[in-house]
């Protein structure tokens, strides 16, 4: 069964294609699903349009089907696990949740992607559910939030990386809680990290993917939800074992100031605490910003109100904790960032303004 908002249906429901009185809100999704189930054999998504303009990618059914059954086999869900859609299903990673819940036989529950997912939800149960940081953030800023999460079996993050400081609070679950590593290209993950493990996130391949890097350690992918080939990609990885790697940040980028490459999404993390303490709960992403003398200034561009003093004793500290050169030469202050629709910060939209 899938309920959409406050109405539920059963298999042969939406089959039938029963769901014309639905609001707007959900057609897609309910279309999509009648679409599945009447054995439609190709679909176009999204992909996030975080690094660029938004662009289609044709996929198959069994690129979809493929995905679920890895998903499935990683976690050993059985028939009739209960899960909750709250991400954009013309975005990959929602359509995955109606794919798995019509492959597995579960019970979905779908519901608007907004900032507060679990919002009416707090006495729900679930097995599974996927959301991007910014839900999880928005979550466990109240106590019914934090209730819920907390009666959440297994929960995927993605979409964006995790800062340190939500990283802690998520340790603090009963259920678990895993990152997840993927594209539209690969149909939603083929990797996923313990975000309750220690030290630095290792990503495990899910069942029947293949990893391996090219010279310059970009990741590169074989896997039965991603095609045929092997397929490049731009991650700069370091390969930790059999089908595990971590992950460093995107090629196309890295900052190269003065000489010196650096990886923005590798600086964030090493700095997340002291963001957390000088501007908590304060978004933020590092980027190249043209500079005359060093070609590109490794930049922090941070989301709310300026404070210079503030900014200046974090730039201090975070030499300390950063190799040589890696130390953002400034600062740059944005009341609010650009976000796609599936919640990540649009970098290229917001330094635009």
């Amino acid at each position: 069964m899938i309920t959409f908002g406050n109405t539920t249906f059963t298999i042969d429901q939406i089959r039938r294609g029963e769901g014309n009185h639905l609001p707007s809100t959900y057609r897609k999704a309910f279309n999509f699903c009648e679409q599945w189930l009447n054995g439609k054999d190709n679909f176009d998504l999204l992909t996030s349009g975080s690094t660029g303009l938004p662009k289609k990618v044709t996929v198959s059914r069994k690129q979809l089907a493929e995905s679920a059954k890895a998903t499935k086999a990683f976690f050993g869900f059985n028939k009739g696990c209960k899960m909750l859609c709250c991400l954009d299903t013309d975005k990959v990673g929602g359509k995955m949740m109606l794919v798995r819940a019509l492959e597995w036989e579960g019970e979905l529950i779908v519901k608007p992607a907004d900032g507060n997912p679990l919002k009416g939800l707090e006495n729900e149960f679930f097995d599974f559910v996927a959301l991007v940081p910014l839900q999880v953030e928005k979550s466990l800023t109240s106590k019914k939030g934090a209730l819920a999460l907390g009666k959440i079996k297994n929960i995927i993050i993605g979409g964006a990386p995790i800062s340190a400081n939500l990283r802690v609070k998520l340790s603090l679950l009963p259920g678990k809680v895993f990152q997840t590593y993927g594209m539209t290209e690969t149909v939603s993950h083929i990797a996923l990290a313990n975000l309750k493990s220690h030290g630095n996130l290792i990503y495990q391949a899910l069942p029947n993917v293949q990893v391996k890097v090219d010279a310059s350690n970009r990741l590169m992918i074989l896997a039965p939800m991603g095609g045929k080939a092997w397929l490049q990609t731009n991650d700069i990885v370091n390969l930790e074992g059999e089908n595990s790697f971590t992950w460093k940040g995107r090629a196309d980028h890295v900052v190269n100031s003065g000489g010196i490459k650096i990886h923005p999404e590798e600086v964030a993390q090493k700095i997340g605490d002291l963001m957390q303490e000088y501007f908590p709960n304060c978004m933020f992403f590092l980027a190249g910003i043209k500079d005359d003398k060093l070609g590109q200034a490794l930049t922090l561009v941070i989301e709310g109100k300026e404070d210079v003093e503030a900014g200046k004793l974090l730039l201090q500290r975070a030499k300390s904790l950063l190799p040589k050169f890696h130390n953002p030469r400034k600062i740059l202050f944005f009341p609010q960032f650009k976000l796609t629709s599936s919640g990540k910060i649009d970098q290229l939209r917001t330094l635009a303004k």
